[in-house]
């Protein structure tokens, strides 16, 4: 069996197989079906073929959609249904999703079908999961689902790539998905039956957005503490209220781990050692609030965590086949109420995470505060040194307040009002990977920063982990001399970031890191 093998059976698939799946490098990780999905998915195949036969109305299946389910189909129009289905719906709009965001996506929807209760084709879901397998990237726009009745437009555009009429990138190029298809030597899925709800009718979507997102804010999460211990020690900040008996009288879990995360961290300093009887209190609270405010913010990653992992397993097709009760009913596991709430948490969270950040860039920036030169430069005046830096940092910051207005508090009603509470989640899972991504970039801000404020200590010298990543970064970022082109080292530092080689250095040289 391959090294990087994923089997799907419904019921296991985890956040870090999804992120794992969606960032894999083309064709070094598969995907397969177990042969227990095979047998149910086959099961309810046939159960949907004899509903046809009876030829009483079963919504979906030989009735129209939405406001026009009660218009009965013929069974000899039943294939032309499901095709008209999916051209419809492709109304998708705006840049399309990343590859790896449209990898996920994928995965999600072939992890729902496979459950058996959809009744599609299991060589459909096949021909998706080969999608997964050969890198086919279907074109899907960003904008257009009202996240509810499933991710109807988004979801179309896969499947108009699965019948061979879309767009794919395929080994580097934008081409058609009937090229693309036949180049792996499979053929384009002929739908019947339920086949085009079954592949549109669900959340993948936003699960997928968010199953990426949480993964990522971890990530931002351990990299935070990692930063704050930084600049605690460039600018020779107190640890006193980072005692564990202050955080324990307010036991939140987030609260516990990032407590321990920046006691671990800080254990060694020289930096810290150095100034144990200078007489300073109290800190600001961007530097003495830190278990708090990225405790908090770790709550609502565990929250949506939570929410997330459910829904990787769950059914969200409609209407459902339940074999054992010979019956088919409507419902609306479709809607994404749940995703939507955990996705703008998070991003409040992650928001947070920013602002919090962008105070102790301030405190750096300020010499009547560290006792470091202005704006963190040498000949300051001739250079302007961090100075503009720190404005990025407050704009992103600034942007990620309107960005965490929360999507899933608003809904407007669709098709004809029989669609009449949404729950708007892909527009949550969207602003989410922008708060993410703005908050990286901070956090790179506050890392060129604290590195160079940690030069300006020396000879005295942080803990092995933090001098661990300021030997990173110091890799990719020389020392501030003079003014230079910032921007560059910025991204620099946030390429760290992405790829967890930051938390990675740090982690080697502490007991965990939460």
């Amino acid at each position: 069996m391959p090294i990087n093998e994923i089997v799907l059976n419904g019921q296991s698939l985890t956040i870090e197989q999804v992120h794992h799946i969606a960032f894999a490098k083309p064709k070094n990780t598969q995907v397969k079906i177990c042969d227990k999905a095979l047998v149910k998915m086959k099961e309810a195949r046939a159960y949907v073929h004899s509903i046809v036969e009876k030829g009483d109305p079963v919504y979906g299946i030989n009735t129209g959609f939405g406001a026009l389910s009660n218009m009965h189909i013929k069974k000899e129009q039943l294939a032309t249904l499901q095709i008209n289905l999916i051209r419809s719906h492709c109304t998708g709009t705006g840049r399309p999703f990343s590859r790896e965001i449209t990898r996920a996506i994928m995965v999600l929807r072939a992890n729902c079908l496979i459950s058996g209760f959809s009744g599609i084709q299991p060589e459909i879901v096949q021909l998706l999961v080969d999608f997964i397998n050969n890198d086919i990237i279907p074109i899907v726009p960003e904008k257009g689902s009202v996240g509810a009745s499933g991710d109807l437009a988004p979801l179309s555009h896969i499947a108009l790539a699965l019948i061979g009429e879309g767009e794919v990138i395929y080994d580097g190029k934008h081409v058609s998905s009937a090229f693309a298809i036949d180049q792996i030597s499979k053929a384009p899925a002929v739908l019947g039956p339920k086949d085009g709800l079954a592949l549109i009718n669900g959340t993948a979507v936003m699960a997928a957005l968010g199953a990426c997102a949480v993964v990522e804010a971890e990530n931002i999460m351990k990299t935070a503490d990692i930063s704050a211990i930084m600049t605690l020690d460039g600018v020779k900040g107190t640890s006193r209220a980072y005692h564990r008996g202050i955080t324990m009288l307010k036991p939140h879990p987030g609260q516990i781990e990032c407590c321990n995360n920046l006691n671990n961290l800080l254990e060694g300093s020289e930096i810290k050692d150095s100034h144990d009887d200078c007489g300073k209190v109290q800190d600001p609270y961007s530097l003495r609030c830190v278990p708090q405010v990225h405790g908090a913010c770790r709550q609502t990653l565990k929250h949506a965590r939570e929410v997330i992992s459910i829904e990787l397993n769950s059914v969200t097709d409609n209407p459902l086949i339940f074999l054992e009760e010979d019956d088919v009913v409507s419902g609306g596991n479709f809607h994404g109420e749940a995703l939507a709430f955990a996705m703008d948490y998070l991003a409040m969270g992650v928001a947070e995470i920013c602002n919090i950040c962008e105070r102790r860039i301030e405190k750096m920036m300020n010499p009547t505060f560290s006792d470091l030169p202005a704006f963190l430069t040498k000949n300051s005046g001739l250079n302007s040194g961090l100075m503009i830096a720190h404005v990025t940092a407050a704009a992103l910051t600034s942007e990620n307040k309107y960005l965490c207005h929360p999507a899933s508090v608003d809904s407007i009603p669709t098709s004809t009002d029989k669609e009449d509470h949404v729950s708007m989640g892909v527009t949550s899972g969207r602003k989410l990977h922008e708060v993410i991504d703005n908050a990286k970039t901070v956090l790179g801000i506050e890392l060129l920063c604290n590195t160079q404020a940690m030069d300006f200590q020396r000879p005295l010298k942080s803990s092995p982990a933090i001098e661990a990543v300021h030997k990173l970064i110091r890799k990719h970022v020389p020392p501030i001399e003079e003014d230079r082109i910032f921007y560059k080292d910025m991204e620099n530092i946030k390429k760290l970031i992405s790829s967890t080689e930051i938390t990675q250095a740090a982690s080697e040289h502490i007991k965990e890191l939460f």
